[in-house]
């Protein structure tokens, strides 16, 4: 066999675009709507669910297939899908938004003959995503892991499996994401003390990629297992909580599977539909805010309740300061934001309801019910 010699410089020149199309990838996932995903439904769907403000589908059930991929392109709705043969054909297609590797390869494996065996090997995972990514270098893949990210007593990840795989799985997509749902699988009164949890996976995948890598959040908004469903107001508190601690993008688990299965759960339920719309329309509402830098001066928080740390994101917009707030655990607190000059005589805006407050001395305070959410605009 004759090997043909490729010159050193169309080499570099080569991986130098593989590397741009990528990068503008990237680039463009900021540029555009903030990534508000449904998981693994069906394609006829798609109008409801972009009714809803969702942008992204995530997985296509045993797909995709061509029929999956005319169905979406004829709506507009984008898909991260499996790199399979009907998908390398589609390489120039926009409705392809990016590239999935296996769902939650963290948690132990069902075996053919049942029970279940070990976790996928964190190699394998990145061996997969070099695959992935030499087929097409020009789209993002995305990696979703288990509850083991957060869930230190989580037992399903088989035997032999320890935190420390998580430093290699994570080096398996470009886009790394983790789902818990401390409602549905806890149950209400018990969730409700674990519902920080979401934070504190998101706080790891941020250490384990060095901040480097684009973090996304699945969130719970039915009864999947028959335990209980999160209210409204729970699944607004885990949307921003998730956001606050740093996802750059959501995909909600829509399905239920007892008492009774229901594939689109969440379209069945009007109230919870009104809620995740509504979250869904202010999300894109302050995306502009939310991609905006951290202020130069620091804002920082303190709390009257030491059992109920307050998080916050920052940001600098059109000259003022937004805060993204939210009370970390099932109980009630006082919050005191300190606000460095010149904004410490200010008036703040609490977005979305409907009051105002004086900042007196470079100080506001404000009370939070459990994993309550307030939004405030400080202008001078």
């Amino acid at each position: 066999m004759m090997h043909r010699v490729i010159p050193f410089f169309s080499t570099v020149f080569i991986a130098c675009a593989m590397y741009n199309a990528f990068a503008k990838s990237m680039q463009s996932l900021a540029a555009t709507p903030f990534p508000i995903a449904v998981w693994l439904q069906n394609p006829v769907l798609a109008p409801e669910y972009q009714q809803a403000g969702f942008n992204l589908y995530v997985g296509l059930w045993q797909g995709p297939t061509e029929a999956q991929l005319s169905a979406l392109k004829k709506t507009g709705m984008r898909v991260i899908c499996e790199q399979n043969e009907t998908a390398l054909k589609h390489l120039q297609d926009h409705t392809i938004f990016g590239w999935m590797q296996q769902d939650e390869p963290d948690n132990a494996q069902p075996l053919p003959q049942g029970g279940y065996g070990t976790c996928v090997p964190p190699e394998k995972v990145v061996d997969i995503y070099r695959k992935i990514h030499s087929n097409d270098p020009s789209r993002p893949s995305m990696l979703n892991l288990g509850q083991g990210v957060a869930n230190d007593q989580w037992m399903g990840r088989g035997t032999g499996a320890k935190l420390s795989d998580y430093l290699t799985y994570v080096k398996g997509g470009d886009i790394i994401s983790f789902d818990i749902y401390p409602i549905a699988q806890f149950g209400p009164k018990e969730g409700l003390k674990k519902m920080w949890l979401i934070a504190k996976g998101l706080d790891r995948l941020k250490e384990w990629t060095d901040g480097k890598k684009s973090l996304w959040c699945c969130i719970e908004c039915t009864n999947i297992d028959g335990n209980g469903m999160a209210t409204p107001n729970e699944v607004r508190s885990e949307v921003w909580m998730a956001i606050i601690h740093g996802a750059k993008g959501l995909i909600y688990f829509v399905h239920q599977f007892k008492p009774k299965f229901d594939e689109h759960a969440l379209l069945d339920e009007p109230e919870m539909l009104k809620t995740v719309t509504k979250l869904n329309s202010q999300i894109q509402a302050m995306n502009p805010i939310l991609q905006s830098p951290s202020p130069k001066r620091n804002v920082t928080v303190s709390t009257s309740n030491e059992g109920v740390p307050i998080s916050m994101l920052s940001r600098e917009y059109n000259g003022a300061i937004y805060l993204f707030a939210i009370g970390m655990r099932d109980n009630d607190t006082t919050a005191t934001f300190h606000i460095p000059a010149p904004l410490e005589s200010s008036r703040v805006t609490v977005i979305n309801e409907n009051r105002t407050i004086e900042a007196r001395q470079g100080t506001f305070q404000d009370s939070f019910t459990p994993y309550q959410v307030h939004i405030y605009r400080i202008e001078p």
